[in-house]
């Protein structure tokens, strides 16, 4: 009797022992990945999440085979890869197109170079086929100029996806695109993984996103010598609706899994101590404005700390006048703590530079302590995105030079309390004398905190301040921001575009409608008790109420509706 053959299959891609070091031109080695494993399935999508500095950039490239490992072997559909092939596609977080050329001549590029020796006929089905899947039969002949940022990241998915790879490689490619311009891209790779069932690993490091789209995430420890420490199965339903994520059980608690098994992991590298730096050093900024310029702009207003008032924003065009925001309220307590949130465009860092002074006010006004208004200066205290510092200078040099400028009156061992208290606040105790240059972008941007914080302003104005941070570096930051605000709580609107940070941070979550003529459309208060702890606030029954409120806020103005303010 003759047995029947065996099928042997494989996993579409296989890691075994994948290790991975560098050396640096001093001969220091630092081992990025260390005897990593990992299976994925054929038609299988994996999220892999990772702290900044994890091996993430490493561990895709070594996948593509861009890079040579150290050990290990990476298998491809049963075969070790010797190499870069065309059975896998690669996506980066910057596009690398040739803006040059149209939407169709950076496909065709990378058709034409693999499928070469296919009919000219066959060729342009491909293009033509892989352009309509990422929605840009619209706009083939325009030039990559001309693109936004998420119309170029769907050019690169297309040209990765044109030569038929069997498995996509992601690398983080929505994470420098603001928060709409990514979840159109999230549904457009949800919509391609459903259409084609191809094998995509994406590296991200957006839980919501991986969960979104993955069938699992698996979670990279911190390094050095990274690994997979966990692999969750993802097993909600399709389709995903990112909504109603929010209100499934299923959905909820395995967020919270994944949250506390990361900040399980980013524990023993806390930057933030309850216990460390001590009282803040007992000093007051001086009022640097001249007498006669404050008694002229004393305020008959008392109710409020600092109120906006039928604010108007209008800057000229060459089509006439455009009104960018009209109508804005609102009325703040000393010591509250604001989040302003919206799509793209809203204005709501329009609003933020007129409170700072960095901007004329067209109509209406701002009153902070009984002053309108009317200038910058230093009782004003802004950290936006990049945190602007001077990179010749050290991490305390450029603290100093607002310290220096405040505290005129004080000693000089006063004013050093000052810088390091601040420095030590936001984790920077060991790198104080590291020019910002030496500095990472995270830690960058806490010097620019720490700047802030040590003027003592009366308002503390934040623009997306962690915006161009990965999304776990970010957690860092915004415990470190909670920590030191508990401490001066000091008066804080901060701009964000993060859902989940807008709530963590703020006594009331305000709500901007599109733009032009945008307004407060919402005003949502957060009944969180302070201090607060990111696992106990994910835990709390009300937060993913909270949630929802702005996410539908959120989604009903997703397509540009436009509605009165309530």
């Amino acid at each position: 009797m003759v047995e029947p053959a065996t099928t042997v299959t494989h996993p579409a891609l296989s890691l075994r022992g994948i290790s991975k070091s560098y050396t640096d031109r001093s001969g220091n080695v630092t081992a990025v990945l260390d005897g990593l494993d990992l299976d994925v399935e054929d038609g299988e999508f994996v999220a892999v999440l990772g702290f900044s500095g994890s091996g993430k950039t490493t561990l895709v490239s070594a996948i593509a085979g861009l890079i040579d490992v150290d050990a290990g072997q990476v298998v491809v559909n049963g075969k070790p890869s010797v190499g870069p092939g065309t059975d896998r596609g690669v996506v980066f977080q910057s596009y690398s197109l040739l803006p040059w050329l149209d939407v169709e001549g950076n496909v065709a590029l990378a058709v034409d170079s693999v499928h070469g020796h296919k009919p000219k006929s066959e060729r342009r089905e491909m293009i033509d086929s892989t352009i309509e899947l990422v929605g840009l039969s619209h706009a083939r002949d325009r030039k990559i100029a001309q693109l936004s940022g998420g119309m170029r990241q769907r050019v690169a998915v297309a040209r990765a996806l044109s030569t038929k790879p069997d498995i996509l490689l992601l690398d983080e490619p929505l994470s420098a695109l603001d928060a709409l311009t990514r979840a159109k891209l999230q549904d457009e790779i949800e919509r391609i993984r459903g259409k084609e069932k191809r094998t995509i690993l994406l590296v991200t490091n957006d839980v919501d996103e991986a969960l979104l789209l993955a069938d699992r995430v698996a979670i990279l420890d911190q390094g050095p010598g990274s690994r997979i420490a966990k692999i969750f199965d993802v097993t909600i339903a399709r389709p995903r609706d990112r909504t109603e994520l929010n209100r499934d059980p299923d959905y909820m608690e395995l967020r919270n899994s994944i949250v506390g098994f990361l900040d399980g992991l980013n524990a023993d590298k806390l930057i933030v101590s309850s216990a460390d730096g001590g009282a803040a050093p007992a000093l007051q900024p001086v009022d640097l404005l001249p007498k006669a310029y404050r008694e002229a702009a004393e305020s008959s207003i008392t109710r409020r700390y600092l109120e906006l008032f039928n604010l108007k924003k209008v800057y000229p065009t060459p089509t006439g006048p455009l009104t960018v925001v009209e109508d804005i309220n609102l009325l703040m307590d000393k010591g509250d703590f604001v989040s302003l949130i919206g799509h793209s465009g809203c204005g709501k860092s329009t609003v933020l530079t007129m409170a700072a002074g960095l901007n004329e006010i067209t109509g209406g006004g701002i009153v902070l302590d009984h002053r309108e208004i009317d200038a910058a200066g230093p009782d004003k205290a802004v950290v936006f995105q990049a945190p602007s510092l001077l990179p010749w200078l050290t991490a305390r040099q450029n603290v100093e030079l607002g310290v220096d400028r405040v505290y005129p009156t004080a000693t000089k061992t006063e004013r050093r309390e000052v810088v390091e208290y601040y420095l030590r606040r936001v984790g920077l105790g060991d790198a104080m004398d590291k020019s910002a240059s030496e500095l990472s972008n995270g830690m960058q941007q806490r010097v620019g905190l720490a700047r802030a914080f040590a003027l003592s302003p009366k308002l503390l104005l934040l623009d997306e301040p962690f915006g161009m941070l990965d999304s776990l570096t970010r957690w860092d930051l915004q415990d470190v921001l909670v920590e030191v605000w508990n401490r001066t709580k000091v008066t804080t609107i901060c701009v964000t575009h993060d859902v989940d940070e807008a709530i963590l941070l703020a006594d009331r979550v305000v709500m901007m409608t599109n733009g032009p003529n945008a307004r407060i459309g919402k005003v949502l208060e957060i009944d969180l008790p302070r201090p607060r702890d990111r696992k106990e606030v994910l835990e709390d029954p009300r937060f993913y109420g909270y949630r929802e409120e702005v996410l539908r806020f959120l989604a009903d103005y997703e397509h540009g509706a436009h509605g009165e303010a309530t």
